[in-house]
């Protein structure tokens, strides 16, 4: 079924109720920070699945099982989705929408969703994008989640108004995640799945938001906050928010500070960090490179072998 068609049927199912489903975190932390091989969880995800069949002592041990299975394939998709094995992905992230319906999960359910919009965003699905968006934050999935993960709901949902030219209702979700931020703390239990979302992952969906509502200067201001403030330990997401800020910084001409920040990018990935989104961070800093190439920019030069040398090496 082609992607459009995929994203409509997911976007019909009604929300649901809520359950706990912990399982797949040690995979979802691995794969945010380090752009872990898609290969991993799929095992896990396969071995799981005839657990499902079994009897269960109760009906909250059923949901609660199904969850786990649904966090795990949400998990395997996610992991293919960076390694920019897109079809994969959604098969997968198919596969987590059915099973977390039969748990119960609203906010899973929402969470699932927020990462498809993510996924059609990425791929220039904008209104597919926005109708998965609105979905995720629909009703109980985002009535029912703590607040990390309505902000993180909300600023996907953000970023799909603005790449549809909804000016206004783009920073009302922008505020409206932000102040769902603002109440987070460590008195609420957040759902493990949420462990990466804070001031860094805002500042990067926020800056996205800017760059694509035609504010580049503020959408630069906060990839420097979000490059400021992230962990080390997120190296993938780290690399990636690097590549959008130098990208946003040459469409302003500011061409050898652009070259800087995307050095910093190729120092991530030559360390060996695997992710296919990163990859594509570089083939397109060749891409913006080009028109520079006859300048004499030294920057320029240097910077478009290193990147080079790079993707035939793993090529």
């Amino acid at each position: 079924m082609p992607f459009v068609a995929r994203v409509h049927a997911y976007i019909r199912r009604p929300a649901m109720a809520k359950a706990s489903s912990p399982a797949g975190s040690v995979s979802s932390q691995a794969s945010q920070r380090n752009g872990a091989r898609e290969k991993r969880a799929p095992g896990a995800t396969d071995r799981s699945a005839p657990f499902l069949k079994g009897r269960f002592a109760d009906d909250r041990t059923r949901r609660a099982m199904f969850a786990a299975v649904a966090e795990l394939a949400y998990v395997s998709a996610w992991m293919a989705f960076d390694n920019s094995e897109h079809d994969v992905a959604l098969k997968r992230f198919n596969a987590a929408v059915k099973l977390v319906a039969k748990s119960g999960d609203a906010p899973l359910s929402g969470h699932i969703l927020r990462a498809m919009a993510h996924q059609a965003l990425d791929l220039g699905f904008r209104s597919e994008a926005l109708k998965v968006a609105q979905a995720s934050v629909h009703g109980e999935r985002y009535a029912e989640a703590t607040p990390r993960e309505r902000a993180l709901l909300g600023v996907v949902h953000a970023r799909a108004l603005a790449a549809n030219e909804q000016k206004r209702e783009a920073a009302r979700a922008l505020l409206r995640a932000e102040d769902d931020r603002g109440k987070a703390h460590d008195g609420i239990r957040e759902p493990d799945r949420t462990f990466f979302f804070g001031e860094a992952s805002l500042a990067h969906e926020t800056a996205c938001t800017l760059r694509d509502l035609g504010d580049p200067g503020r959408a630069i201001t906060q990839f420097r906050r979000s490059v400021r403030t992230r962990g080390a330990a997120f190296r993938r997401t780290h690399a990636v928010t690097l590549g959008y800020l130098g990208a946003t910084q040459i469409g302003q001409g500011n061409v050898e500070e652009a070259c800087s920040t995307w050095s910093r990018v190729l120092d991530s990935m030559e360390q060996g960090m695997c992710s296919g989104r990163a990859r594509q961070a570089v083939k397109d800093m060749r891409t913006l490179l080009t028109p520079y190439h006859r300048r004499g920019i030294a920057a320029v030069g240097a910077l478009d072998a290193r990147a080079a040398t790079y993707l035939t090496e793993v090529s």
